[in-house]
């Protein structure tokens, strides 16, 4: 089994930048897409970026060049490192997992971009 804590959230100004951190225990082998998503109010939850466990990643066309995903093995974390922050980033952000045969979601992490 494998459980997800996030962090890393809050308030910042436009142009700012926040790193959220996604860090996994149990399991952790099993696990073979770590994805971010996020959700605005009043709007439908939409992938942000994902990396698979070799490391390739994708990411939506909206945050392209100001997102970076990446991980850390040792430490079983993945980081989001949004930068250029814009208002329309605000939003709860999710920490998702995928493993042969499930996936888990975190608790969320809110982030408040002020213009």
């Amino acid at each position: 089994q494998v459980q997800l804590v996030e962090s890393g959230g809050g308030l910042v100004q436009a142009g700012g930048s926040l790193r959220l951190s996604c860090a996994a225990s149990g399991s952790t082998l099993s696990i073979t897409h770590t994805g971010w998503y996020r959700q605005a109010p009043g709007k439908q939850r939409e992938l942000v970026a994902a990396i698979s466990s070799d490391g390739r990643t994708n990411y939506a066309d909206s945050v392209k060049g100001r997102f970076t995903v990446s991980r850390d093995n040792a430490k079983n974390t993945v980081y989001l490192q949004m930068n250029s922050l814009k208002s329309d980033d605000t939003a709860v952000y999710y920490c998702t997992v995928w493993g042969l045969g499930y996936n888990l979601w975190g608790q969320g992490t809110q982030v408040t971009v002020s213009s």
